[in-house]
């Protein structure tokens, strides 16, 4: 009867013994897999936000230990957010100007940016376009001109340069409504706030409620040049690196020309 007693003993020792063993197992595996997600952080130009997005969705289903999160805005605000230390993975800006002081102030090495996209500078009026604009010399007779703020939106100030250039600016500069980034541009010709607005041809290709009247010859502005670059201060070098191939490859080109950008010559 001992000798029972003892074996079944026995038998639940080793039953308790590998179990625990296995426990440990679990949890180890999963404190590995949980090691293992990374998260990524994007800071870039409102008027990438439905390309990227796409090409977000593509790039989780293929790394599933990555996540990546998305900040939009003008150029010139995340270049201000980064230079002031925000936690950002990956710049991608609309401007090279904002992307050169990045690589001024160290922030961004030289060798691991590329000016990726261009894009073309567009005026847009509502569909109904009641103010009868159809070309930039039009919007002296505007009452209401929508422009991103220059000094943080590109679009806003390559439209200030085609303005100028065009020698209409100190009659339009009175009717300019300044918007924090070329989406809000857009909301407010779509809505009917403002008679006209200037933004990116990407940006009108999305827009149901608006349509283009004309297109910025481009001597009359700076390049609209994209450039991408890593972010010397970044947790995840690698993961970022790998994002910031996938962007230039064939395959991610052709979306973002799908959403109408063009690639930097």
């Amino acid at each position: 009867m001992k000798k029972l007693y003892y074996l079944l003993f026995s038998f639940v020792l080793a039953i308790g013994i590998l179990t625990g063993c296995s426990s440990q197992e679990t949890q180890k595996g999963q404190g590995t897999t949980k090691q293992s997600q990374v998260e990524l952080t994007v800071s870039a130009a409102a008027s990438l936000q439905d390309a990227l997005n796409s090409l977000k969705t593509t790039y989780e289903k293929e790394h599933s230990h990555v996540k990546i999160t998305y900040n939009f805005g003008g150029s010139g605000a995340l270049q201000q957010q980064i230079s002031q230390g925000a936690p950002v993975d990956l710049f991608f800006s609309a401007a090279e100007d904002k992307f050169a002081q990045l690589i001024k102030e160290g922030l961004i090495e030289k060798s691991q940016g590329v000016n990726l996209l261009s894009n073309d500078l567009v005026l847009v009026v509502p569909k109904k376009n009641e103010s009868g604009i159809h070309s930039f010399q039009d919007l002296t007779k505007a009452n209401k001109v929508a422009l991103g703020i220059p000094e943080s939106v590109p679009a806003g100030q390559y439209g200030t340069e085609t303005l100028k250039n065009m020698k209409i600016w100190e009659t339009v500069k009175p009717q300019v409504v300044y918007a924090k980034d070329v989406r809000q541009v857009l909301t407010y010709v779509e809505t009917g706030n403002v008679d006209a607005g200037i933004v990116y041809r990407t940006d009108a290709m999305i827009s149901k409620k608006s349509t283009i009247a004309a297109v910025a010859d481009d001597n009359t502005h700076t390049p609209i040049i994209y450039p991408l670059g890593i972010v010397k201060e970044s947790k995840h070098i690698k993961e970022a690196k790998a994002f910031y191939d996938y962007l230039q490859s064939q395959k991610a080109m052709d979306v973002f020309k799908s959403y109408g950008f063009k690639e930097a010559k």
